[in-house]
């Protein structure tokens, strides 16, 4: 049974001030501070910068990691440290090239456990680490992972178009990783499988099926398509009854959740189906989640009740937003 609209308004308020989404907000402070915009020749907004390169694009991207996390966590951190890095080189349609690092800790016996996951992580994904920056006499873990790419053609967050339908892809075969709103479905995975259903992306993206795609991060479904929307300058309404979710996981924790594999496509409606199946058949949980309009906002719904999560015109997200005229409307509808 899914919320009325008193809980469904209530739920939004609860997504809106959630700290996986309100930090977001950061990256529109730091872009401001730099100069950055999403109109730059590198577009600033998108999983990884897209930098033209020959036939092609190489992809360039870094994660920093919450303290807490590496300190509660420290091998799955390391693991972390390359897997979302591969993560967002998929969601821009390319494939890894090489990791380095920047791993601060208190000692060497506090460093191990986390280059250990970040160097199986490496081994598992076929992805080596080329070097780094290393400082294990400081007074706190701490870690951040950077990657280079490449990609043939792209999937970008600037691309999605009214009439396009927004897409789920999420692998559920895992588990949450507590204490943290993780689902992680990679340590156990056969690598080859893991490797395998990320070349699903870069497949996509040069079947020509699918022009905008965003890897599901931190903010989960609902941040992650909050800055698609802002990024490409449309609105995104979200059907709850159709997010795949694993059986027993509460509604709105998975809607802030971070998985392992997860990523959010807008696709014409003609090319929907055969997305879908792509994922399908990998054993990787797809389903049609919503809808791309015109307009400035996303919202969420059952079919009965709907509330608006995000309005761009009235607040910026990250502040990365493509500017859509009347005429560029009129051309795209």
């Amino acid at each position: 049974m899914m919320p009325g609209q008193f809980a469904i308004t209530a739920l939004a308020e609860r997504l809106r001030r959630s700290g996986g989404i309100a930090a977001k907000g950061d990256i529109a402070l730091v872009a401001t501070s730099l100069g950055l915009s999403g109109d730059d020749v590198i577009a600033v907004g998108d999983d990884c910068a897209a930098i033209p390169d020959g036939d092609g694009y190489l992809l360039f991207a870094i994660e920093g990691f919450m303290n807490e996390f590496v300190a509660g966590d420290p091998w799955f951190a390391g693991w972390c440290g390359a897997m979302v890095n591969i993560s967002d080189i998929a969601a821009m349609g390319g494939r890894p090239i090489a990791i380095v690092n920047a791993i601060w800790a208190n000692g060497e016996a506090n460093a191990a456990p986390v280059l250990k996951g970040l160097k199986e992580a490496a081994k598992a994904y076929h992805v080596p680490v080329v070097g780094g920056h290393t400082n294990i006499r400081t007074d706190r873990g701490q870690l951040s992972v950077a990657i280079l790419g490449r990609a043939k053609k792209l999937l970008t967050s600037f691309d999605a178009e009214p009439g396009d339908e927004l897409i789920a892809a999420v692998d559920l075969r895992g588990r949450y990783r507590e204490p943290f709103s993780n689902w992680e479905a990679a340590t156990e995975a056969p690598p080859a499988r893991l490797r395998g259903d990320l070349e699903l992306l870069p497949m996509i993206a040069e079947a020509a099926l699918c022009r905008a795609a965003k890897d599901i991060s931190q903010g989960g479904i609902v941040g992650t398509a909050a800055m698609l929307a802002e990024c490409s300058g449309v609105a995104i309404d979200i059907d709850l009854r159709s997010i795949p979710k694993p059986a027993g996981a509460p509604l709105e924790r998975w809607l802030l959740t971070f998985p392992s594999f997860g990523y959010l496509l807008s696709v014409k409606p003609g090319n929907a189906a055969e997305t879908i199946a792509c994922f399908a058949g990998r054993g990787i949980a797809a389903a049609r989640i919503g809808a791309v309009s015109r307009g400035s906002r996303v919202s969420i719904g059952d079919g009965t009740s709907s509330e608006t999560i995000w309005d761009f015109a009235q607040k910026p997200l990250i502040g990365a937003g493509r500017s859509r005229t009347p005429s560029t409307m009129e051309a795209v509808a």
